[in-house]
């Protein structure tokens, strides 16, 4: 149980550091070229689902069992940051649109978690 746990929050913490990671690199784009949101909003997005992904991946790794359910607990946990984050910061609740992508987010790191799983084990 312990390994599991430690999984699920290194998972998380690799999401938080590459999302802001990326966020950096964005916003230094936006900062120092002529494009705007608009155009860089599928990058955005891949760069999104590939952070969960390999959130997932390293919770299933450390957790070495189990991957579907690291690796959807540490999607499930960001998600989980990020509702409170924008309630508490910002006032405002989650649309169906944002609703759908953590749900995409949440199935992504799971997938994620079992490929984590099965790249760990041993044969």
């Amino acid at each position: 149980m312990k390994t599991f746990s430690y999984g699920i929050m290194y998972g998380t913490i690799v999401i938080f550091v590459f999302a802001g990671v990326c966020s950096l690199v964005f916003s230094l784009i936006l900062r120092f070229s002529s494009l705007n949101e608009a155009s860089l909003q599928l990058s955005i997005t891949i760069a999104s689902f590939l952070a969960l992904f390999i959130g997932g991946v390293i919770s299933g790794k450390l957790s070495g069992q189990k991957g579907w359910l690291s690796g959807g607990a540490a999607g499930l946990l960001y998600s989980l940051i990020m509702i409170l984050y924008q309630y508490l910061g910002h006032n405002s609740m989650f649309s169906w649109e944002q609703s759908i992508y953590h749900l995409c987010f949440i199935l992504t790191a799971m997938m994620g978690g079992v490929l984590g799983v099965n790249v760990s084990s041993e044969k």
